[in-house]
């Protein structure tokens, strides 16, 4: 195994980096005569093609956290922790039918705008303002430690800070061009990433068969790895018991059984891709039959996704147990998952070394220059424009959301320089998923009465947001220690540290289900119609039939993995 680059590997990271800069200037060069308006620069308005949004949704969304994150999170529990990509997906397939039209019908351009023409200002503004801390301090710092981390580990470890300010400078320069030109380079940013990933998953694969003596052979190292590490290869975890060793009761923490897919994963992702300005975004700029064949187009990428974040890192962890990792240390496994995927990268040979960080490093600049857009576009659009300057035309707007930019990833790598916020010590993929996920039930309520109950009030709103939040502290926090650790609700099991848990994911399903029934009681002392309320046409559900078959596409390719390996 060799850690150390050659030229061929700097050649082709290179020549990443100059093919994404000159392309992206080429975008960019092709309209910067053209009179800029908010709306083209926030949402490329018109001009993405379906699949330029799908591209950008899937490189917008998969970087550092499922890179290092997932796989990290593939070497510890297995297959499982594919359910984040393989609901999400479907999940998708709820957005495109029901989610968008409401958007686009009512020419929602930022989701605290949603929230403000349903509900009220106050709704709006508490929501924008979270939401822009949630994107600097929780997403851009976590993304940019993760990525850094990894590519440090892979040119010899002494540039972590380097490469720091050289994501941050690249996704700057692209965010700076505004969505169309992030949405278009995201297409080679996906194409870099998908051949760069598939090919180290390859290879990892035949590692794996050499290693266990079957020469290079793809498949034969796919079989070795699930007769080396069955438990690695099942989806659903049974409920641990008395005699559950405190291994697995740390896996079923974090992937829990059949429970997950009652509530808590359906509560993950719909509120990640159907309320989320990061995702959303990509489409609202379109009609609707290109936005919904956009999230389709995502939505078949998102099932292939597994494949090259995860996988890596189940062949990580085989390799791991018979030794051939040294470098990751003798802990435990918990604690040094997050290494998994830059350590089965030193296995690969030169050039394809350099591939694999291009592929990496396209998936971190990607979702930068994506989270900094979104950024820029809720501040100016919903706080800049509506608190500061009323009267703002187009350029002031874009020159803001420019400044906006910078300021964010600014303030991102200070806070990452150093990891003030301790993501390292958390875990990278636990770190954002727990962090975003304390707002996500009460998001997710809000939007889902505020679309299809005519009846939910502001004053429900805002205290299913804030109530929400309040919720999942206190069952992720308190509920064992208060309640007790085994109530008519919950199972609460105990971490290596000695405190009890619930999981996380069963803590967001029972938070949904109280916040759902607080918001209900309190919109009944309301009017029966809210004046507010969205006119809801039911023939703008309906799907064209290219859209249906991709729909079909996404569900055959989910069943065939449920039934594999359930």
């Amino acid at each position: 195994m060799s850690d150390s680059l050659i030229g061929v590997d700097y050649f082709i990271i290179l020549a990443y980096f100059i093919l994404i800069s000159l392309y992206g200037y080429w975008v960019y060069n092709k309209r910067k005569n053209k009179n800029l308006s908010s709306h083209d620069y926030f949402l490329a308005e018109g001009s993405l093609t379906w699949w330029a949004i799908g591209a950008s949704i899937i490189a917008s969304n998969i970087s550092a956290e499922q890179f290092i994150g997932m796989s990290g999170d593939g070497f510890f529990v297995g297959i499982a922790i594919g359910v984040y990509e393989w609901v999400g997906a479907l999940t998708l397939i709820i957005i495109a039918v029901w989610f968008l039209p409401i958007y686009l019908k009512n020419k929602i351009f930022t989701m605290p705008q949603f929230l403000k023409r349903r509900f009220n200002d106050k709704v709006a503004l508490i929501m924008a303002v979270f939401w822009l801390l949630l994107y600097v301090f929780v997403n851009i710092t976590s993304i940019l430690y993760l990525g850094a981390i990894a590519i440090n580990t892979l040119v010899g470890g002494a540039s972590m800070h380097f490469i720091m300010v050289i994501f941050t400078v690249c996704s700057v320069l692209i965010a700076l061009g505004g969505m169309k030109v992030i949405g278009y380079t995201d297409a080679i940013q996906v194409a870099i990433l998908l051949i760069g990933g598939l090919a180290t998953t390859y290879f990892a694969l035949e590692v794996v068969s050499a290693k266990f003596g079957f020469g290079k052979d793809v498949l034969a190292g796919l079989k070795a790895m699930m007769t080396a590490a069955p438990d690695h290869f099942h989806l659903i975890y049974k409920k641990p018991d008395a005699t559950s060793s405190q291994h697995y009761i740390d896996q079923y923490l974090i992937v829990p059984g059949i429970l997950m897919y009652v509530a808590g994963q359906w509560i993950v992702n719909l509120e990640y891709f159907g309320t989320n300005q990061y995702i959303t975004q990509r489409a609202l700029g379109a009609d609707l039959t290109t936005a919904r064949k956009g999230l389709m187009f995502a939505g078949i990428l998102k099932m292939m996704m597994p494949v090259v974040v995860m996988l890596p890192g189940i062949a990580g962890y085989v390799l791991y147990q018979k030794g051939y990792l040294p470098q990751m240390g003798t802990g435990n496994i918990k604690d040094i998952k997050d290494h998994a995927y830059p350590s089965v990268l030193g296995f690969l040979p030169n050039g394809l070394k350099g591939l694999s960080i291009a592929a990496l490093s396209a998936a971190i600049i990607a979702s930068l220059a994506g989270k900094a857009n979104s950024i820029s576009t809720i501040f100016t659009l919903d706080i800049y424009k509506h608190y500061f300057n009323k009267e703002a035309d187009e350029k002031k707007m874009v020159r803001i959301g420019r400044i906006t930019v910078i300021i964010a990833m600014i303030i991102g790598l200070f806070f990452t320089w150093d990891d003030v916020l301790g993501i390292g010590g958390t875990g990278g993929f636990t770190f954002i998923q727990k962090y975003s996920g304390f707002i996500s039930p009460g998001v997710l309520a809000a939007f889902l009465l505020g679309m299809f109950w005519k009846r939910t009030t502001g004053t429900a709103a805002i205290v299913g947001i804030v109530g929400g939040f309040i919720l999942c502290i206190f069952f992720n926090e308190f509920a064992p220690q208060v309640l007790g650790h085994n109530t008519w609700l919950y199972t609460a099991y105990p971490t290596a540290s000695g405190r009890w848990e619930i999981p996380f994911l069963i803590c967001m399903g029972l938070t949904f289900g109280f916040t759902v029934i607080l918001m209900t009681l309190l919109s009944l002392l309301g009017p029966k119609i809210n004046p507010k309320s969205f006119v809801i046409d039911r023939s703008m559900y309906r799907v064209n039939g290219s859209v249906l078959v991709m729909i079909i596409i996404i569900l055959m390719i989910f069943s065939a993995i449920y039934v594999k390996f359930w």
